[in-house]
């Protein structure tokens, strides 16, 4: 066999079965990984709407998921942030305590109370990693790559912390708007 920059050249080998199929899961890998990369099942009757990328100074902090029924804007739902950087779990949580409060609707002792559970609850995260919120009546889950950090069972909360990417007057409108663009071809 030839190796190219050698003056050789690459044989030209057939697409086997095994390589489409192997190619064929790479394409299909960002559509599953909620369900295999991350380890969690979707609740029935969720399917992908839209995805986009959330940017800060130009540069790639997350990448968004959007899981929901007929309304992405009610539970149930489930919302996929895969992480391009490292960021300590307590800036997760002042960030989203600083998103939730610019929105309304919470005085400031609760906020303060919702970061607090937020610092628990978020880990340290790093290029690769994946926060999964779940939104159901009543609740919202937290799973981290996988494994079920824990949850907190406010209805306040939940409907706060998730406005944070779909409420109109988010600070992200770009991501907002590509998270709320269903995708009928997608699961």
């Amino acid at each position: 066999m030839h190796e190219a920059g050698r003056g050789g050249s690459l044989p030209h080998a057939p697409f086997s079965a095994r390589r489409r199929l192997i190619f064929l899961a790479l394409l299909a890998t960002p559509f599953v990984a909620l369900s295999a990369r991350a380890g969690f099942t979707l609740p029935q009757g969720l399917r992908r709407w839209g995805s986009g990328a959330y940017r800060r100074f130009g540069f790639l902090v997350y990448e968004a998921t959007l899981w929901a029924g007929d309304d992405p804007q009610k539970p149930p739902l489930a919302l996929q942030l895969t992480y391009r950087r490292s960021i300590e779990g307590r800036a997760i949580a002042d960030a989203s305590v600083k998103e939730m409060r610019k929105l309304g609707g919470a005085d400031e002792a609760t906020l303060q109370r919702w970061g607090v559970l937020m610092a628990k609850l978020f880990p340290d995260v790093r290029d690769g990693d994946v926060i999964l919120g779940e939104y159901q009546p009543g609740t919202a889950r937290f799973h981290f790559n996988g494994q079920l950090r824990g949850e907190i069972a406010e209805a306040d909360f939940a409907r706060h912390f998730f406005a944070i990417w779909l409420d109109p007057r988010t600070s992200a409108p770009e991501l907002r708007a590509a998270l709320l663009q269903r995708d009928d071809r997608q699961g």
